[in-house]
């Protein structure tokens, strides 16, 4: 089993043709300078490492830092958790956030889920699944059966429909990936961001 980090899952989705938020990992304060310089601000900042799995729970990402200061301060603060080996630099966007899921189970095989994203998923209890694999058919009502996503505009909708489809071509193509969560996918204006994922593999 390998677990690719939060950097190797991004940069993977994006060789394969998904967008995901600008942003990119840095272990230096050389680097965390350039990548400012690169993205302006407001950044998100995460604490990134093959070990660290929920970010939020343990301190591990600091929303909307505006200043240079503020960055080094996180950085230092976020390469002190256990398990880091450096730190993820993003552009800050807005939306509706939702996830995208996929595990190999061993009564149903490969299943797909869509859901109201964010840091509260399992809270929020706002999910739906269906066995892989899917058709548009079975996406729009997965979606329409998911709360959040009901009042979204219809090019909203489009965008999640076509972010799924990719997703289920994904694990047809790569059969090893064993689990797989994009959360959040941020969605707004006729645009949708990967914002974190991460993929483990068989």
């Amino acid at each position: 089993m390998k677990i690719f980090s939060e950097k190797e899952a991004e940069e993977f989705l994006r060789s394969e043709g998904f967008v995901v938020v600008k942003g990119g990992f840095v272990s230096t304060i050389q680097g965390l300078r350039q990548m400012l310089v690169d993205l302006g601000f407001p950044v998100v900042m995460k604490a990134a490492g093959r070990e660290i799995i929920h970010k939020t729970r343990i301190g591990g990402v600091q929303i909307g830092v505006k200043t240079y200061s503020d960055a080094l301060h996180y950085f230092m603060k976020l390469r002190k958790i256990p398990g880091a080996q450096g730190v993820v630099i993003q552009k800050q966007v807005a939306g509706s956030e939702f996830i995208i899921g996929v595990k190999r189970t061993h009564d149903f095989g490969l299943v797909i889920g869509f859901g109201s994203g964010g840091t509260d998923v399992e809270k929020k209890k706002d999910m739906t699944f269906r066995v892989a694999p899917i058709n548009i058919g079975d996406i729009r009502k997965m979606i329409h059966e998911v709360h959040a996503a009901r009042a979204l505009p219809m090019r909203d909708v489009v965008i999640i429909e076509n972010i799924i489809l990719k997703v289920n071509e994904l694990v047809k193509k790569y059969p090893k990936i064993k689990e797989m969560d994009i959360n959040p996918l941020m969605v707004q204006d006729s645009r949708g961001f990967i914002v974190d994922a991460r993929i483990v593999w068989e």
